[in-house]
């Protein structure tokens, strides 16, 4: 009777061993699941990495622009929470068209003039764009030789706007177009331009950025080289503001008392207008919160002078401000004022 037994068990073994080894995965098997987990693993990471991810479009290496990009980057930086790429690009002429048509992108630094350029083939850019922060003016400054006196002066003759992408060589010929100014444009580095200058080859050139420039405080300028006054009239309201040059700005150069009455550029940080509810706008809404809440941590030594400046409620001439941007000055507006 052992034996019988025996014989049976031998028997069920010899039949369900096959089939326990036919249910176990094979190596195939198990190297196709766990490749299965990874991708999953890999996606989710993929997805969670670009839900709070915003492309910044900043400009060129050497312009401030990308500088200030990368700082806010610095200061807004929250893990997978919140990820800013600043983009190098052709300049901020160029960014507006790198916020409407290019994927990724969804904040952009600009010349408030740069929407001058779509007036025509898109009239109702305004709707399209809505800024965060009126980030600094880039002041106008037409530095000229002694010979020179007056803006009419120097009709016909050769001014230089820089090289072509930087904001002098946009907003410096759509000025002197509205000055009613023809010139004889040319568009090298300054530094170039400003050798020719003193040797007669140049009669002007043109910057637009912020001030004060190294080139004026550094440079040896012998008498009669100046900046010329320009007048902000109604025809600028659309995009520039009224600014001054000073002493105190280029000492050397201008007067103890004395100012030159100019113009500034807006420059601007600036996001598609995302509509409400949708991931692009909660995205920019995160950094809008994140930026408006740390601009301290950007006020001091290691980041750029410039944020000291800064004021979130400054406007913009033209635009609107983003949604979630108002929102964040209205909460903080009713925020009872702390106690000494």
């Amino acid at each position: 009777m052992i034996t019988t037994f025996a014989a049976r068990i031998s028997c069920v073994l010899a039949i369900s061993t096959p089939v326990a080894l036919a249910q176990q995965p094979t190596s195939a098997d198990a190297q196709a699941q766990t490749a299965a987990r990874r991708a999953q693993t890999y996606e989710q990471q993929q997805e969670k990495m670009n839900a709070w991810t915003v492309g910044l479009a900043a400009g060129r290496i050497e312009g401030a622009p990308l500088r200030l990009a990368a700082e806010m980057a610095r200061v807004v930086d929250d893990g997978p929470n919140m990820f800013v790429l600043p983009i190098v690009t052709r300049g901020p002429a160029e960014n507006l068209n790198a916020l409407l048509y290019l994927k990724g992108v969804d904040l952009a630094i600009i010349n408030s003039d740069a929407l001058e350029e779509y007036k025509a083939g898109f009239p109702d850019i305004r709707s399209h764009v809505v800024y965060l922060l009126n980030l600094f003016p880039s002041e106008l400054h037409i530095f000229v030789r002694p010979e020179i006196q007056s803006l009419q002066d120097l009709a016909g003759k050769k001014v230089n706007f820089n090289t072509l992408g930087t904001a002098a060589a946009y907003s410096g010929p759509l000025i002197f177009s509205r000055l009613g100014i023809t010139v004889d444009k040319t568009f090298i580095p300054h530094q170039v331009a400003l050798q020719q200058m003193r040797k007669g080859e140049m009669a002007a050139v043109v910057f637009v950025t912020t001030k004060p420039v190294d080139a004026f405080l550094r440079g040896q300028w012998g008498p009669g080289f100046k900046f010329l006054p320009v007048t902000y009239e109604g025809k600028f309201e659309d995009y520039y503001l009224p600014a001054l040059l000073e002493a105190a700005d280029y000492p050397a150069l201008i007067p103890q008392g004395q100012r030159i009455s100019t113009m500034s550029v807006p420059t601007v940080l600036v996001s598609y207008n995302w509509q409400v509810g949708t991931n692009r706008y909660q995205r920019v809404a995160r950094f809008t919160d994140y930026l408006f809440s740390r601009v301290d941590k950007l006020q001091v030594e290691g980041f750029d002078p410039q944020w000291k400046t800064i004021n979130r409620r400054a406007t913009v001439p033209g635009l609107t401000r983003f949604q979630a941007a108002q929102e964040w000055l209205d909460r903080q507006a009713r925020k009872p004022p702390e106690k000494q």
